[in-house]
């Protein structure tokens, strides 16, 4: 006759101890994960900003340089190190950044673009 395998003896987990694992994890990743997306969002948004304040020295160095404001973002690939770099919000280098100029001044300011939530970029202005 062959003997039935008393509960203590069974290896593994019961469905209910997995369940109450899922529980806390779920608890867990809805508690952090807000905290989470705010922090790289905000990291994205200062990064941007960052690289537009390099973009305003090359454009106010260039402007002390020839006497007038360029607003094209990629004739200042040479003076930020070889490349215009890339707006974490919109993904994009060139186009992701905006100048506007008169004949004596100049606003630089990142595109906001969907990668960084909602958020006001920061604008820079220039004066000659």
């Amino acid at each position: 006759m062959r003997k039935i395998a008393s509960r203590r003896n069974r290896s593994g987990f019961s469905l209910v101890e997995l369940l109450v694992v899922l529980l806390i994890l779920g608890v867990l990743s809805s508690v952090t994960l807000p905290s989470y997306i705010t922090s790289v969002y905000s990291s994205r948004e200062e990064t941007a900003n960052a690289n537009a304040r390099a973009l305003e020295v090359a454009v106010l160095q260039n402007a002390v340089d020839t006497g007038t404001f360029d607003t094209s973002v990629g004739d200042y690939a040479i003076e930020l190190g070889g490349a215009i770099p890339v707006n974490p919000c919109s993904g994009t280098s060139t186009t992701g950044y905006t100048i506007t100029a008169t004949a004596s001044t100049a606003t630089i300011s990142p595109v906001m673009g969907t990668m960084c939530g909602t958020w006001t970029p920061q604008q820079s202005t220039l004066e000659l």
